[in-house]
């Protein structure tokens, strides 16, 4: 079953018809960004994933990336142009990105609420974070300096303060707000809505009812840390599946995380760079992870 949590893999969790438009990417240059419209009785719901736009993977990852000048630009065009089309809902999904720009890319492109008037925007986060945690917790993650992340937070901060200004939204107060760098605050501020991602996919999914009678859940992730279980698929799983077995495979694991584990959960933990090393996990990941599920269940 294919889940996400508002990162990457919303599109293909949701499904849908799948389109492509030409947008403005993390760092200005253009890309070719995925987006898909899911039919209904209304007309349909354009699914936006803003990895897609603006993700830490366009540009090759934390050490090709410039933290400051990264921008969200490119997801404000999608949304627009997914109201343009007509539609009635529009889902962004805020995860996976490159940026930390507190979404002013998104909303500069957007510019007045009411382009939005009569579409409801709804925002997948993938994590809780507040809106002003975001550069601190997941800038690092983004090749950001420890004095870039000081700047990055102080422009949170003077966000804060315009879009509670010019909105009258304390974005400062939303659970969920730091997502995707701030991304989804920004969109709360134009009137967007809140959610968790993976607990909208897993409805929708209906997840809950597929776990019933599993003998064995199998999940997991690229690096499993604290975030993983504030708002992140491995974390959701878990706490779902509660006493039912699961085997979690990660590419690697952060000091510390598996004593984050839900009380009542029975968790297999298994690291393919601690198994296997480092350049096999990267360069065989697939073959891998079914390596390990066989013998797991081999073993049952």
């Amino acid at each position: 079953m294919a889940m996400a949590d508002g990162g990457e893999g919303l599109l293909d969790a949701m499904g849908g018809r799948e389109q492509r438009a030409e947008v403005t990417g993390p760092l200005g240059a253009p890309v070719l960004a995925r987006w898909a419209c899911l039919e209904d009785p209304e007309g349909f719901t354009a699914v936006i994933e803003m990895a897609e736009a603006a993700g830490l993977a366009l540009v090759g990852g934390g050490d090709a990336n410039d933290p400051l000048r990264a921008t969200t630009a490119g997801v404000g065009e999608l949304i627009l142009l997914a109201v343009g089309e007509g539609a009635h809902t529009v889902l962004v999904g805020c995860g996976g990105s490159a940026t930390t720009d507190g979404g002013s890319g998104a909303v500069e492109v957007i510019g007045d609420p009411a382009k939005l008037a009569g579409t409801q925007i709804i925002v997948a986060c993938d994590v809780r974070a507040p809106f002003l945690d975001a550069a601190r917790v997941f800038a690092p993650q983004k090749g950001a300096s420890p004095e870039q992340v000081t700047d990055l937070s102080r422009r949170l901060e003077s966000l804060a303060g315009d879009y509670r200004d010019r909105f009258g939204v304390d974005v400062t107060s939303l659970i969920g707000a730091g997502a995707a760098g701030g991304l989804a605050g920004g969109l709360a501020a134009l009137g967007a809505k809140l959610t968790s991602g993976f607990e909208l996919v897993a409805r929708r999914k209906g997840l809950r009812a597929a776990l019933e009678g599993a003998d064995l859940v199998v999940t997991g992730e690229g690096r499993l840390d604290a975030t993983s279980f504030d708002g992140k698929v491995v974390g959701g799983v878990v706490a779902l599946a509660g006493p039912t077995p699961v085997l979690c495979i990660t590419g690697e694991v952060a000091p510390g995380a598996e004593l984050s584990w839900p009380p009542g959960s029975d968790v297999t933990l298994v690291s393919l760079t601690e198994r296997y090393g480092g350049t096999r996990a990267r360069a065989e990941t697939a073959a891998l992870v079914e390596e390990v599920v066989a013998r797991e269940l081999a073993g049952r």
